[in-house]
């Protein structure tokens, strides 16, 4: 392929959500922010939502693996599970073993007492949910009925909730309303502009070895964006493409016409 060509250690345009790659600009570094935010001042719940493509599960991933110490983390990527079996994943997640025809309230009970022993530990629960649009309705309720677990001071367990638009649809549900009434911070990924997207193509050349002049010129870059509309996953798929037009035809730098050949093969 084209690593040897531009002398790259690995693939810059992956489609996987590698944070290696993640770079805090535009509106992942907004969302980050008010995630931090919120989980410093214990928000209880927040929200990021992002059209297919726009980086959400990558924000996920940088979030999990940025908390610090003083975070126990509970990651649910695929939120597609009865109120029963979400309550066993959060068990699961939380170091506790579950016997999968435990009784629900016994399961509450569970949860409840390793919530209080971690807040007696200092420790900050955090429930991350990726693709939080899946989640069912009465899912979705018994998550709210966990968030009521709380000391005095603060509540025991926060939610940071990720999923495409069609999250909020699910959220604007009457009966779900008193959930929708906790989510302290909402944030909606917006695409790259003009600017952030340069950045943005230069930073994963670099993080992935390239050290060399711009691989794409000017010209390139504006088709780039307009192809793409700014999507980071479809910059993704152009510059790889635009990328193996190069290495086909032994040139360093793309123009607009590289751009066009990857637009029309998408």
């Amino acid at each position: 392929m084209y690593l040897q060509h531009f002398g790259l250690r690995e693939m810059p345009f992956s489609l996987t959500p590698n944070t290696h790659f993640f770079l805090n600009v535009g509106s992942h570094h907004e969302a980050m922010n008010l995630l931090l935010v919120g989980l410093v001042i214990y928000a209880g719940m927040s929200e990021v939502v992002g059209e297919v493509g726009t980086g959400s599960c990558l924000l996920c991933r940088q979030l999990l693996n940025g908390l610090g110490e003083r975070y126990i983390t509970a990651y649910i990527p695929n939120p597609h599970l009865t109120p029963a079996g979400m309550r066993v994943a959060l068990a699961e997640e939380l170091g506790l073993k579950v016997h999968r025809n435990a009784g629900q309230h016994k399961i509450l009970n569970l949860l409840t007492e390793r919530l209080i022993e971690l807040a007696h530990e200092d420790k900050l629960v955090v429930v991350i949910i990726d693709e939080a649009q899946a989640m069912p309705e009465d899912t979705v309720e018994a998550l709210r009925l966990l968030t009521n677990l709380a000391s005095e001071s603060k509540t025991l367990l926060q939610v940071v909730l990720f999923g495409q638009p069609e999250l909020d649809e699910l959220l604007d549900r009457p009966t779900l309303r008193q959930l929708k009434q906790r989510i302290t911070f909402s944030y909606e990924l917006k695409s790259l502009d003009e600017a952030a997207l340069e950045r943005y193509v230069s930073h994963r050349l670099s993080e992935a070895g390239y050290y060399g002049a711009l691989v794409f010129n000017s010209q390139a870059l504006k088709r780039l964006h307009l192809a793409s509309r700014g999507i980071p996953r479809l910059v993704n798929i152009l510059c790889h493409k635009a990328l193996m037009v190069a290495y086909g035809q032994g040139v360093q730098v793309l123009g607009a016409e590289a751009i066009r050949r990857a637009s029309e093969d998408t």
